[in-house]
């Protein structure tokens, strides 16, 4: 801390008035250690709070004194030969550690001219302290103040026999300055809705709980918000531990640097120290050995394989007791492979619409509302980004200051090709699949949002995808989910990178495209019979148009590989006389004629969907029986 008034601002950031409470037995230690140790962290800029109360005889500690000690970031006990005769000391000692268990403050023991021991199992002059104080208190206060000894006792802090004192001052004071120098990290210009988010992530974290360490995952979708919430949670509990550490974008760093470079970090963050590890093997029993004792925070942002998770935060006993490890992912299956229970993962949701319209407005506008003319594209551009504060952002900053037929065009230009600093953040989740599990995505964003789990499970197994393992799969990453009436559902920025990506198989000729869902692609090719092998899916929606699709008798005869074959809302004039025998999904709203193709013999289909259409009773199947 640079000065005092620095130290304050930052206590009051974070709801504490002072830095340190020091807690001793004045006889003892006023006038020497307490009094140089005071001092020192003074003359430190650190806002420390010393018990000089004087106490009447009879009276209990003071409620301004139970205050001091709740809005201290770290309480540091001075144990002294004669610290248990004093019962204003051991009363002191119960709130202190009692406020360690609900507020999560740190407690620092210093033994001076006492071993921990002693402390711990009340021996000598501790002992004698205590039979005298059963012959005058009754037993519930006793027991209260030894389970206080020993739990104070049992945490780390520093001891001092022998040697030059103020080197020992020196030591304490410069790393209780290190504990309390914590930089706030930048959260997000238009913090909207984190309030409610963070507080959840807090209740889960449990700061009041300090007997084990806990792992805790976030996982969501590509800009949901889950760096933006780690990050407010950090500046929010960091005070509350004897290290912290926020290691930002794991994945990339892990490509760039390599792990070994992030233990280094990790070891630098949290002991001050520059160790060179040179090897991720090395790095691993050095972290455990030299954390094990020791109660951190250590957020690991944006992991997506286990490999990163083992070599920085292999297991809970790396830490000490009361440590807090935080992870954000993608991806949730790889939370619970480490060993992150479910009740501790938190899945980031979508920004309601009035939280939506404020963060865009905050961006277009640089106002909480849009402008009044501008209230309906504003509204329509909300709807577009369905809650993702990414697109928000983006979408919102692009705007700002562009005239409403700007607008007007901007919107239609994303509908067709969406923003490119969108889909790049999304688009990491899709290069992490294997090759099965990125047909199955692509599928599902081009043709089966929305259709049953059954359906699409059917379709894709008779096209050899293995869909149940790949689907469970795209919904770990966050990718898609399953809604209560057991149908697809997908985000619509994350549809729109899946036909994205499909339409860049061939951006200019559609034809030669595996997957055709746009209705003025699909148009062309079947219009103007340019479509070829490559084609395995087709999906046609004419919704709100009345024009009618001309068909004639070749337009499938090129399509040999088409599996899927949607045409819905559509008015056709004519029809094919063939359909390729390779189609698993055919879902024809109004087919034309009376009955299937006399050569269709499509062994591998698994859905056959013909409503209203002029298939006959008799008809429709004979050319497939």
């Amino acid at each position: 801390m640079a000065n005092q008034d620095s130290c304050s601002t930052s206590s009051s950031n974070h709801g504490w008035t002072y830095d340190v409470f020091v807690s001793f037995h004045g006889k003892d230690t006023r006038r020497n250690f307490t009094g140089y140790l005071t001092d020192a962290l003074d003359r430190k800029g650190i806002h420390t709070f010393r018990d000089d109360i004087k106490l009447k005889k009879g009276e209990g500690i003071p409620s301004a004194l139970v205050k001091a000690i709740e809005e201290s970031r770290i309480a540091v006990v001075v144990f002294s030969e004669n610290y248990a005769s004093s019962s204003w000391c051991l009363d002191e000692l119960v709130e202190i550690m009692r406020c360690m268990k609900k507020k999560g403050q740190l407690v620092i023991p210093i033994f001076y001219s006492v071993d921990a021991s002693v402390v711990r199992h009340q021996r000598e002059s501790f002992g004698k302290s205590m039979e005298k104080h059963e012959a005058r208190h009754d037993k519930e206060t006793v027991n209260k103040w030894r389970i206080a000894l020993k739990e104070a006792a049992n945490l780390s802090g520093w001891s001092f026999k022998y040697g030059y004192e103020y080197k020992f001052i020196q030591q304490i004071t410069e790393e209780i300055s290190n504990m309390l120098n914590i930089t706030s990290l930048h959260i997000a210009d238009h913090p909207v809705g984190l309030n409610y988010r963070v507080s959840k992530m807090v209740r889960l974290v449990e700061l009041k709980s300090n007997d084990d360490t806990k792992m805790v995952g976030i996982y969501g979708i590509g800009g949901i918000g889950k760096t933006t919430i780690a990050r407010a949670v950090y500046n929010s509990i960091s005070s509350r531990f004897e290290g912290s550490s926020f290691l930002a974008d794991v994945r990339e760093n892990t490509m760039k640097h390599g792990l070994v470079q992030l233990q280094e970090t990790l070891l630098h963050n949290l002991l001050g120290e520059n160790i060179k590890l040179g090897d991720v093997n090395r790095g691993i029993p050095i972290i455990k050995r030299r954390l094990c004792t020791k109660k951190v925070l250590l957020i690991l942002d944006d992991v997506d394989n286990l490999r990163q998770l083992r070599s920085l935060a292999g297991s809970h006993d790396w830490f000490g007791s009361g440590s807090r490890i935080i992870i954000t992912t993608r991806d949730k299956h790889l939370l619970t492979t480490h060993g992150v229970e479910n009740e501790n993962i938190y899945e980031v949701k979508q920004l309601n619409d009035d939280e939506s319209l404020e963060l865009f407005s905050l961006n277009a506008f640089r106002r909480k509302q849009p402008k009044e003319n501008y209230v309906n594209i504003a509204n329509r551009m909300v709807q577009y980004a369905k809650g993702l504060p990414l697109a928000l952002n983006v979408i919102g900053s692009d705007l700002f200051g562009k005239t409403i037929e700007e607008w007007e065009s901007a919107l239609k230009k994303y509908e067709r090709i969406p923003s490119r600093e969108i889909l790049d953040v999304l688009r990491v989740s899709y290069d992490n699949l294997d090759d099965n599990e990125k047909e199955i995505f692509l599928d599902i964003a081009c043709f089966f949002k929305g259709n049953t789990r059954r359906e699409v499970v059917n379709t894709l197994d008779a096209s050899q995808f293995y869909p149940e393992y790949g689907i469970g799969v795209l919904i770990d990453k966050s990718l898609v989910t399953i809604s209560d009436a057991d149908t697809i559902k997908m985000h619509d920025l994350i549809q729109d990178l899946g036909r994205d990506i499909a339409r860049k198989d061939s951006p200019f000729d559609p034809g030669k495209r595996r997957r055709l869902w746009h209705r003025d692609d699909v148009l062309e090719v079947l219009t103007k019979n340019t479509g070829t092998d490559a084609i395995e899916g087709i999906m046609l929606d004419m919704t709100n148009l009345k024009q009618k699709v001309p068909l004639d008798a070749e337009t499938f005869e090129k399509m040999r590989r088409l599996r899927i074959l949607i045409v819905r809302n559509s008015q056709v004039s004519g029809a094919p006389n063939h359909l390729p025998n390779n189609l698993r999904f055919l879902d024809w709203t109004e087919y034309p004629l009376p009955s299937l193709p006399a050569d269709f013999y499509p062994e591998t289909l698994v859905v056959l969907n013909l409503p209203n259409s002029l298939l006959t009773m008799d008809e429709p199947f004979k050319a497939c029986s």
